[in-house]
């Protein structure tokens, strides 16, 4: 399932207004940030309790009873970004959206799982470099994510704490029954080389910079653990998904904070992705259903451009999440 990414890179319930208590307020700042570490920062205590709130999560009922067929918030979840997913790629609002899925998350394991910490991030630089991915401790059967899937036709993860994770919303309907699929590919995972990330890091323009990050640094992980994560649009129905993306925030945020008097308020790009990236990739335009709501008065990104995560937490703008340290992300890399 990685040929797509190769052409394109050459405790309680709790009910939806509980977590509005996220509704932005422009240009505040956090006062308490969440220091995000890397997987391999984390002491073995942290990382089984963040792995029990991920369970959390996939077992949770789901809170905003209006997607059909959802029977988790891993399914709501999980169907916010394949609704999406034609949309919020192969575009300037790709970084900012996905920034704000990554917080919608932690949010979730922090108030409906009782997690104390952060959301980490996969340091796929370290684990390039140190060895192929399917001896990344990770991916350990206990610690980790699980490893491989089982090389059949539905490539099945067999260990970890995600292999009975069933998935029940599909690029085809909200009505489906499939596992959690791996296909490891270390040649592809030298995408996440550092000279990918260190070309992407130089830019100066935001167009050019999203565009960068968008290639090899954002599709390594995605194209390295296959199955799942492969698809564009069912990825993060991986758990792993979050830690993979948790990272190319990092990076944007890195980038960011080389010039923060101009990359605090830096966006563009355009609003619809090319429908030619979307033929490649096997996707239809998006439908009216979801551009009419963006926000902007023309087809580039704005400051106005509207992030939605289907009522799961409330919308929000891109300008509200550009500083990871104010109060809508409230958040901080180590």
């Amino acid at each position: 399932m990685t040929a797509w990414w190769f052409q394109l890179a050459s405790l309680s319930l709790l009910t939806v207004s509980t977590l509005s208590l996220v509704t932005p307020h422009p240009g505040r700042r956090c006062t308490s940030l969440n220091t995000r570490k890397s997987w391999y920062a984390l002491s073995k205590l942290e990382q089984a309790e963040y792995l029990r709130a991920a369970r959390c999560l996939i077992n949770h009922p789901p809170i905003t009873g209006s997607i059909e067929g959802a029977q988790s918030v891993w399914d709501e979840l999980h169907h916010t970004h394949i609704w999406q997913g034609n949309y919020i790629h192969y575009v300037g609002h790709f970084l900012p959206w996905h920034r704000y899925l990554v917080r919608t998350h932690e949010l979730l394991l922090q108030t409906l799982c009782g997690y104390m910490g952060a959301q980490p991030y996969w340091d796929e630089l370290a684990d390039y470099e140190s060895g192929p991915i399917d001896e990344a401790a990770i991916f350990d059967p206990v610690l980790g994510f699980g490893g491989d899937g089982d090389g059949g036709d539905d490539g099945c993860i067999q260990d970890g704490p995600f292999r009975d994770l069933t998935l029940h919303i599909s690029r085809e309907g909200n009505h489906a029954s499939y596992c959690l699929s791996r296909a490891f590919n270390q040649s592809v995972f030298t995408w996440a080389n550092r000279s990918n990330i260190e070309e992407c890091f130089v830019k100066t323009e935001y167009d050019d910079a999203w565009q960068c990050y968008n290639q090899y640094p954002h599709s390594a992980g995605h194209a390295a653990v296959g199955g799942v994560m492969g698809d564009p649009c069912e990825s993060n129905g991986d758990p792993i998904f979050y830690l993979h993306h948790a990272y190319l925030d990092r990076m944007w945020w890195q980038w960011q904070q080389a010039d923060e008097a101009n990359r605090l308020t830096a966006v563009g790009g355009v609003n619809v992705p090319p429908q030619a990236i979307l033929d490649l990739v096997g996707l239809p335009g998006p439908s009216a259903s979801v551009v009419d709501y963006n926000g902007d008065e023309g087809d580039t990104t704005t400051l106005r451009h509207v992030l939605w995560v289907h009522g799961i937490t409330p919308n929000v703008t891109v300008a509200d999440v550009l500083d990871l340290g104010g109060e809508v992300i409230c958040a901080t890399y180590e």
